[in-house]
């Protein structure tokens, strides 16, 4: 008598080490070799913490040592756009202030410093170079005479214009990786955690 199942064909797995065995484990080398591509320097440091220590939780070290690797690789192109418009990142940031504040383009210095989130002995010394360059000038404000408005000079508009123009471009090219949607939506994260840590 015959079984019931003598006329259904079965399908053996691969004999090991057969060829299937051989094109699985191909398959596997090159995932792989691509997820170790597509890693970075911080992966490879959190893996090797994760194995040395892995009873320390290190999910904030994966966002923030990320942002930090970026703010170091970006600075040399950045402040050599600045140097070759003979300025230093603090006189930028001092020129760029008064500029966004619109026409005419002129600040107290306790407006500049709070922006800024520096000390008004460091301003000073920012605002004693660039006036000597004859990018500022300081007069006394109409409103006290015991007090003074940071304002721009014609040649401070036409530096800082050019500067920030060429420095835009740059940091254009710097993200370019990333599609608009992906921008968009990392702009969206960073903007959710400086919020956060900001309290």
């Amino acid at each position: 008598m015959k079984s019931r199942d003598s006329g259904k064909k079965t399908v053996s797995p691969p004999p090991r080490g057969g060829r299937g065995a051989r094109e699985a484990k191909a398959a596997y080398d090159r995932a792989a070799q691509a997820l170790a591509g597509a890693a970075d320097h911080v992966d490879r440091t959190l893996a090797q913490w994760a194995r040395e220590m892995p009873d320390v939780e290190i999910k904030g070290a994966d966002v923030l040592n990320r942002a930090r690797r970026i703010v170091l690789q970006s600075r040399a192109a950045i402040e050599a756009n600045f140097r070759r418009h003979g300025l230093d990142t603090g006189e930028f940031d001092v020129l760029a202030t008064l500029r966004r504040a619109g026409a005419p383009f002129a600040l107290r210095p306790t407006e500049l410093y709070k922006s800024l989130m520096i000390s008004s002995g460091g301003l000073t010394a920012r605002l004693d170079r660039l006036e000597g360059a004859g990018l500022i000038r300081r007069r006394p404000s109409g409103a006290d005479a015991r007090s003074v408005i940071v304002e721009l000079t014609p040649a401070g508009r036409r530096k800082i214009e050019a500067a920030f123009r060429e420095d835009m471009e740059l940091e254009n090219r710097m993200v370019e990786a990333l599609s608009d949607s992906e921008r968009a939506e990392l702009v969206r994260l960073l903007r959710k955690l400086t919020q956060a840590m900001r309290g």
